[in-house]
């Protein structure tokens, strides 16, 4: 999909209107939506990487990701979003194929490891991830480990 705007910043560097953007989306899908009620901003914000997609000043589409040894022992990637006006469309492809990109830049060719719904198995293994580990449950929701390995 065209027209969406990267950016990909510190926390330091959010403005407040897009940090609210941020937490909006994040509380609209993973709250709201799945009705999932757990503690989002859990503090990792503050260590992570913010990939934000915006469309014509909308939050369409985030990630957060984590350098090595931050929130794994790999790199990571989580918290990862799609507005529901863009679904269907392959922005959520998009958004993990830029968060990918940005990670590698940041800590170089590495392996990342995300804890991933684990409805979603099939969509993250397009992107090179393998299942690494047991099912667990978080919050309530089945969840995987899944692992890119470098290269």
């Amino acid at each position: 999909m065209s027209g969406i705007e990267w950016r990909y910043l510190a926390f330091d560097e959010l403005t407040a209107s897009q940090l609210y953007s941020v937490l909006q989306l994040r509380s609209e899908v993973f709250v709201v939506e799945q009705a999932c009620i757990f503690q989002d901003m859990d503090g990792a914000d503050l260590q992570a990487m913010h990939l934000l997609g915006t469309r014509q000043s909308t939050l369409v589409a985030y990630a957060r990701c984590f350098a090595t040894g931050l929130h794994y022992a790999e790199a990571s990637m989580g918290r990862i979003v799609t507005h529901p006006c863009v679904r269907g469309n392959g922005t959520g492809h998009r958004l993990v194929e830029r968060a990918i990109a940005c990670l590698l830049h940041a800590v170089g060719d590495q392996p990342i490891r995300i804890g991933a719904q684990a409805r979603l198995e099939a969509f993250y293994r397009q992107h090179g991830f393998e299942k690494s580990g047991l099912p667990y449950q978080e919050d309530g929701i089945p969840h995987i480990e899944m692992l890119r390995s470098a290269g």
